[in-house]
């Protein structure tokens, strides 16, 4: 009996010391892509774009009023209304970093602290200046993708880490939402 004991109070102190790990983490990649984008701010707006590789990268300032490719940018409600969706996904992905943590899911709390540090940073800017700063440009040829940055980059790694988790990891997908299912069971009685 005092060996299973032992066993749930070892696997509780390293999920909470995962909780930790993945909070701090998840400061810290809020907090570069703040200084990132400050430091674009004070040197590059108002200039004209920064090669880095000729005829492919570029640092370029860009405000976004949108989302993802400037979705809404053109809607005088749309910078409240991704506002609102980037808080509750960034509180509801961080609060399942958290269970993913408690719960030693390493790889799928590393995917949900991306995720939520992505949408936390881009919020930052939206209540801030109710713009996103971007300033990343690839050009190929003459197509150049939709310029981005540093929250936008962990938000896409944080997707794709989970797409690949669902799709190569169906089994340790289905163990953390059957952790998730009886949460809310237990909760509901």
């Amino acid at each position: 009996m005092s060996d299973s004991l032992e066993s749930v109070n070892k696997k509780s102190i390293s999920g909470l010391g995962l909780c930790v790990l993945f909070s701090i983490a998840f400061i810290v990649l809020v907090a570069i892509d703040q200084i990132v984008k400050q430091v674009i701010v004070n040197n590059i707006k108002g200039s004209g774009p920064v090669t880095v590789i000729n005829n492919f990268f570029y640092l370029h300032y860009a405000e976004n009023t949108g989302s993802a490719f400037s979705l809404f940018a053109d809607k005088p409600w749309g910078i409240y209304f991704l506002s609102f969706v980037s808080l509750i996904l960034g509180i509801v992905i961080f609060v399942l970093m958290i269970i993913a943590s408690r719960n030693s899911m390493k790889l799928l709390a590393l995917a949900f602290c991306l995720l939520s540090s992505g949408a936390i940073g881009n919020l930052i800017d939206r209540f801030r200046l109710k713009y996103v700063v971007d300033f990343l440009r690839f050009d190929f040829g003459s197509y150049t993708f939709p310029i981005f940055n540093f929250a936008d980059m962990c938000a896409v790694v944080g997707t794709i880490l989970i797409i690949c988790i669902i799709v190569f990891g169906s089994r340790y997908f289905e163990s953390f939402w059957n952790i998730i299912v009886k949460r809310k069971s237990e909760n509901a009685n």
